[in-house]
């Protein structure tokens, strides 16, 4: 039996708008296991980034546990929670976030040297295609060179997950397949456990797991026995 990495119970979270509760995520429950590749699917509204910015440690639930290696995330305080998200977590977003000013190697140094067991990161900018590209800056490079180094950067952390929000959304479809490759490569390459939302779901054929969402609610927890290659995906 594969290794428990996270363990979500009960989780809901609420916000208040005036007079009315809208319920972004209500009472869910699923587990993550060491070296996966999660794919958490669902349309827009039905909650995939709320729950990831909880299981990220970036955001609080109204109700429910987060646990990450049986450490009760949703317990911790703010510098504990600081130390989780610098060196357990890494984040990849639809939008790549860099410092214009630097060149993408500095882009993930810079995350790199804050982190306790970082990865050498000429080596991880070579693993996801970089390695003659080190020295541009972000506006020498297009959109999914952009999104290798946001990628670089969080695999340099050497975090025992990455969570990606919709990290094809902003790319044409050639370049996204190229993405979910990089994706794979490294959660084969490092053992990262890897969680991808998307609104796609094509991009789930490619998933240990599948994760369905809708309406804030897990409707859906399906086991692929047989993933296939990013390649293959037509959407």
């Amino acid at each position: 039996m594969a290794e428990t990495v996270f363990r979500v119970e009960g989780l809901s979270k609420y916000y208040k708008m005036g007079e009315v509760t809208v319920k972004a995520l209500e009472d869910v429950s699923f587990e993550i296991h060491k070296g996966e590749f999660i794919v958490i699917l669902g349309p827009s509204g039905s909650g995939k980034s709320t729950l990831l910015n909880i299981i990220g440690g970036m955001d609080m639930p109204s109700s429910g546990k987060v646990y990450f290696n049986d450490e009760l995330v949703t317990d911790m305080n703010d510098k504990k929670l600081t130390a989780y998200r610098r060196n357990k977590v890494g984040f990849i977003f639809q939008f790549y976030n860099l410092m214009a000013t630097l060149t993408a190697k500095e882009n993930v140094e810079l995350a790199a040297e804050i982190c306790d067991y970082s990865l050498d990161v000429d080596e991880v900018m070579e693993s996801v295609g970089l390695g003659d590209r080190k020295d541009h800056f972000p506006s020498q490079m297009s959109g999914g060179e952009q999104q290798r180094v946001a990628i670089a950067r969080a695999v340099a952390k050497n975090p025992e997950i990455l969570l990606c929000d919709e990290p094809t959304g902003a790319l044409d479809f050639e370049t996204g397949i190229s993405i979910l490759r990089v994706l794979k490569d490294v959660n084969l390459k490092y053992g990262n456990t890897v969680a991808v939302i998307t609104h796609n779901t094509p991009i789930a054929q490619m998933a240990d797991k599948v994760i369905k969402m809708r309406s804030g609610k897990i409707t859906e927890i399906i086991e692929n026995k047989n993933p296939i290659e990013p390649e293959r995906i037509e959407w």
